[in-house]
C-alpha cells in the first residue's frame, strides 16, 4: 500500500500493475508505491523482454504481496516451460492471438492464473471479452495496436474509454493502454475500472521505471476511484451505484 504522510499506509482500492520491469532494484519501490502486480516480459522483440537469469533476480526481489505477472504472447510451451522452471512467477498474462482453447490448455498445464488481453479498437472488438472471460481469471482491456505495430501493447496508445463505460465482466478485469498520472484519473472515473496496468507512462526509458511517476500514478488512479464514487448515482431501495453492482 502506499504511505500516507505519518507514514502509515493507505487504503487502496485502485489496483494497478506495472509492467516491464527490467531491474530488481524496482521491485521493491513498486510494493512502497502501493503497485499490486509486477509484470515482467518475456516477448523478445520488446525493448523490455527478460532473459531466464535476469527474470530470477526481478521476480526474487519482489516483497510478500507484490504479484509477478509474466508477460507472454504466442509463445509455445518450451519457452512458457524454461522460464517456469526458473522464475517464481505468481500469474502468466498473454498478449497475443491466443484463443480460448490455448487459455484454458496453459490453466492447466501450470496451475497458474491466467490474464488474457484484449486489443480494443472499436465496437466490433468488444465480443472478444465476453468470449475470454469465460476462460481466463482476468481480463487486461488494451488499445489494439494499430497495423504493423512490432508490439502488442506498450505502445503508449489509448483507445475511447467510452466504449466500456459502465461495461463488465465475470471475472476481475484491468484497464490499459496510453495511461499515465495525467489520464488515469479520467479513465478510472470514467469506465469504473477497479484496476489500471501502465508501463510506458511510468518510465523515463524503457524499462527504466521512475519512482516519482509510479508515485504519482498510483495517486492520480485512487483519484479517478473517488471522482467515480461521487459521480455516482444515490442506490436506491432496489439499487446500488454502478461501479458497486459488480466486481470489476
Amino acid at each position: 500500500m502506499a504511505a500516507g504522510r505519518d507514514g502509515q499506509p493507505l487504503p487502496a482500492s485502485i489496483r494497478v500493475k506495472v509492467c516491464g520491469i527490467t531491474d530488481p532494484a524496482a521491485m521493491p519501490m513498486l510494493a512502497r508505491a502501493g503497485v499490486a502486480y509486477a509484470g515482467l516480459n518475456f516477448f523478445p522483440p520488446s525493448p523490455r523482454c527478460l532473459g531466464v537469469d535476469q527474470a530470477r533476480a526481478v521476480a526474487l526481489a519482489a516483497p510478500p504481496g507484490l504479484a509477478r505477472v509474466g508477460l507472454f504472447v504466442d509463445a509455445d510451451d518450451a519457452l512458457i516451460d524454461t522460464v517456469l522452471a526458473s522464475v517464481p512467477l505468481d500469474m502468466l498474462q498473454l498478449h497475443g492471438a491466443e484463443d480460448p482453447a490455448r487459455v484454458t490448455a496453459l490453466r492447466a498445464r501450470h496451475g497458474l492464473p491466467v490474464i488474457k488481453a484484449v486489443g480494443i479498437a472499436d465496437a466490433a472488438d468488444l465480443p472478444a471479452l465476453d468470449r475470454f472471460a469465460r476462460v481466463a481469471d482476468m481480463l487486461l482491456v488494451d488499445a489494439r495496436p494499430p497495423p504493423g505495430a512490432a508490439l502488442p501493447g506498450g505502445n503508449g496508445l489509448a483507445f475511447d474509454w467510452r466504449l466500456i463505460a459502465g461495461r463488465r465482466w465475470p471475472v476481475p478485469w484491468l484497464l490499459a493502454g496510453g495511461l499515465n498520472a495525467d489520464n488515469v484519473t479520467q479513465a478510472v472515473a470514467l469506465t469504473g475500472a477497479r484496476q489500471v496496468d501502465v508501463a510506458s507512462g511510468v518510465e523515463s526509458a524503457p524499462g527504466v521505471k521512475d519512482a516519482g511517476r509510479v508515485a504519482s500514478f498510483v495517486a492520480s488512479a485512487q483519484g479517478g476511484d473517488l471522482a467515480s464514487r461521487q459521480s455516482a448515482p444515490e442506490p436506491g431501495p432496489e439499487s446500488s451505484p454502478a461501479w458497486a453492482a459488480k466486481p470489476a
